[in-house]
């Protein structure tokens, strides 16, 4: 699943729009489709969108054995 179609998941399951989304991360809607469509979040921008939404963004590596980096 791309970040994309995560944050669509986001919003619907934060029963939000995308587009109220990009209103509180602080963009327009139409900039916020075209990072969508482009895939190009930076890790801060998507802890914001996490915030925005009351949840947090968790990003880590995940070895065979389960260990988190």
């Amino acid at each position: 699943m791309t970040i994309s179609e995560q944050i669509k998941v986001l919003c619907v399951r934060s029963n939000i729009s995308v587009s109220e989304l990009a209103r509180r991360v602080g963009t327009s809607p139409q900039n916020f489709n075209a990072k969508m469509k482009r895939e190009s979040f930076t890790i801060t921008e998507l802890e914001l969108i996490a915030s925005a939404v009351e949840s947090r963004f968790e990003r880590n590596f995940v070895l065979e054995n389960g260990d988190r980096i």
